[in-house]
């Protein structure tokens, strides 16, 4: 809240007293044995402030101050369509800001042409010409500090040729592979840039469907990948399919065939079998991964049966809660980080189910558009949050 106004600083303080003691689960957002940097919290979505502050109004003392402690959270920075030179100059202020406070950003790159296949977040860079001059300008951005890169969400789960977008040639689906592999290659080498290559998330696609996208798209230059980005999964869901995933790369990685891999539908106990049997690498070796947790507190929505021709369980489902705090220290040997990726209390778009519209028919209202603040789903995010983003008394 460095930037914070007048009024917000004064509403904080008259909030203190609710905030003063640490939720049994507050953010451990430090390196590994509590050294190194922490995460960083940027500053929030500015409605965000003008909710807290109208709740205070209204006397709803604790909704204020869980909206107030869900965006002093650390959660990830997103960048697309601005120009080269203004995405230079955003994050080289991100990254400076946060080294000011000994603390990794976490980046979210949001440009690649076709990007959610012209769907509710389309937008993006024109041609791969111009996302190469963009990422040009983030690298110049980010320089010598450190940074965490979640890169291209849904670059690779949705390709152009799962969506109706190529042609017969698979033409703008190789361009895809090229975008994501050249900023790979020109972030990842930065002194301190970890980039991490998009997998969707457990429900969507099985093992040996992604991992072949994630080598196309350079995951063996890269940090690793992360799961879950803006979706509802469990942290269970989703460190098991990051260690399944991480397994068959080292599996094909030694010659193995990428069909052979146990997906996430296995059951548990025979998947670990034949992990135990086939992959022989070290966790040190082995391609890590990072999960967003930052909507996944009560699991995924599951939408009342018959009722939509499209439910869109992604798309501002009800009732869903915070995770987990953001942490550099997960306990697991593959997994580097559990971040808050999807900006929580932002829409995912106009959701319609299937129906003619214009209301949300889950809701009964219209949704704003993505990336737009959404009150009502932030207060459902603090109420529901799991665990609490506020002590209990």
């Amino acid at each position: 809240m460095r930037r914070a106004p007048i009024w917000l600083a004064a509403l904080s303080l008259g909030l203190t007293a609710l905030l003063a003691a640490p939720s049994a689960q507050a953010a451990d957002t430090a390196g590994p044995a509590g050294r190194g940097p922490s995460l960083y919290v940027p500053d929030a979505n500015p409605q965000a402030y003008r909710q807290a502050y109208e709740l205070a109004r209204e006397g709803k003392f604790l909704d204020a101050a869980g909206i107030l402690a869900m965006v002093d959270t650390p959660q990830a920075v997103w960048f697309g369509d601005q120009t080269p030179a203004q995405v230079e100059r955003m994050v080289r202020q991100v990254v400076r800001d946060a080294d000011e406070d000994d603390a990794v950003p976490v980046l979210a790159l949001y440009d690649i042409p076709g990007r959610d296949c012209s769907n509710y977040s389309a937008g993006g860079a024109a041609d791969t010409a111009e996302y190469k001059e963009w990422i040009d300008a983030v690298a110049r951005g980010i320089g010598s500090r450190e940074a965490m890169v979640i890169l291209e969400p849904d670059a690779l789960a949705l390709l152009p040729s799962d969506c109706g977008q190529d042609d017969a040639q698979g033409t703008k689906t190789a361009a895809r592979y090229l975008e994501v592999e050249y900023a790979v290659d020109h972030l990842e080498p930065l002194r301190g840039t970890r980039v991490y290559l998009d997998t969707g998330h457990p429900g969507w696609h099985t093992v040996d469907s992604i991992v072949p996208r994630l080598i196309k798209g350079g995951v063996g230059h890269a940090s690793g990948f992360y799961t879950n980005a803006s979706n509802y999964n469990t942290d269970d869901a989703n460190s098991w399919y990051g260690k399944l995933i991480s397994s068959c790369i080292a599996y094909v990685g030694a010659g193995g065939d990428v069909a052979a891999c146990p997906n996430q539908w296995w059951p548990r106990a025979d998947a670990q079998s034949w992990l135990d049997a086939n992959v022989h690498t070290p966790p040190s070796r082995m391609t890590h991964f990072v999960t967003d947790s930052s909507r996944n507190g009560q699991g995924p929505w599951t939408p009342p049966a018959g009722t939509y021709p499209d439910p869109q369980d992604w798309c501002n489902p009800p009732d869903r809660g915070l995770g987990a705090r953001p942490t550099l220290r997960t306990g697991d040997p593959l997994q580097d980080a559990r971040l808050w990726i999807k900006t929580p209390g932002e829409s995912d778009g106009l959701c319609l189910r299937g129906t003619p519209g214009p209301e949300d028919p889950e809701r009964g209202t219209v949704d704003p558009e993505a990336g737009d603040w959404f009150p009502e789903q932030a207060l459902e995010l603090v109420r529901f949050a799991n665990p609490p983003v506020l002590p209990r008394s």
